[in-house]
């Protein structure tokens, strides 16, 4: 039987075809190639080396690496990292203060700074690397680490970043270690339980730098 002749717009139609499942073929290959999508994985550290923050929430502190891009002038733009002493170096300003700030405010600080250089600066600073404001869970959670500090959070917000508790989690005997100015230790109890059901809602704390959610 001889097979009926294609029209160009048959064709056309294949081909476009052929390209979508090859598009789709490529996209699901990458997906599943990519770093933190390999199946099976059960515990991870949050990822540090993408860009994390610009917002107006996060208070930058030692150690935190920041971008920082000023349009249009590649020389001082760049990316540098929160010195102990909370100074960040940049040419033209040299040494700035930046702890205790936001990244919109210390945007704000090297955009007057360098208003005596440059005609209308515009800045943009971005929290690439978190290092001082982190908090660790610990224990029958999906996803154990350490996780960036970038908005105020309670241990509620802490157990659903790190998906949810594995099957024989002892969810009533649950706390957070805390490390207080003297070096000593605070246990502070959390009972998810009670508290989901609307008790002992003050178990629900707001997590500091450096706690560690235990889940037992």
């Amino acid at each position: 039987m001889r097979k009926p002749n294609l029209t160009m717009r048959d064709a056309q139609r294949r081909l476009a075809l052929l390209v979508l499942c090859v598009g789709l073929h490529t996209s699901v290959t990458a997906l599943f190639a990519a770093p933190g999508n390999t199946a099976g994985q059960t515990g991870t550290t949050a990822s540090t080396s993408q860009a994390v923050s610009s917002s107006n929430e996060y208070v930058i502190g030692p150690g935190d690496v920041l971008a920082i891009n000023v349009w249009k002038e590649p020389e001082i733009s760049r990316v540098v990292p929160v010195r102990p002493d909370g100074q960040i170096s940049l040419p033209l300003m040299g040494d700035l203060g930046a702890t205790g700030l936001t990244p919109l405010k210390l945007q704000a600080k090297i955009t007057e700074k360098l208003k005596a250089y440059i005609a209308n600066p515009e800045v943009t600073v971005i929290v690439q690397e978190v290092h001082s404001q982190k908090f660790n869970i610990v224990g029958a959670v999906s996803k154990p680490g350490n996780y960036p500090l970038m908005k105020p959070m309670r241990v509620l917000d802490a157990i659903a970043v790190a998906g949810g508790f594995q099957e024989f989690a002892k969810t009533k005997k649950i706390y957070v270690l805390r490390t207080k100015p003297d070096g000593s230790q605070q246990r502070i109890p959390f009972n998810y339980k009670a508290v989901i059901a609307g008790k002992n809602l003050n178990q629900n704390v707001e997590l500091e730098p450096g706690d560690t959610v235990v889940v037992p």
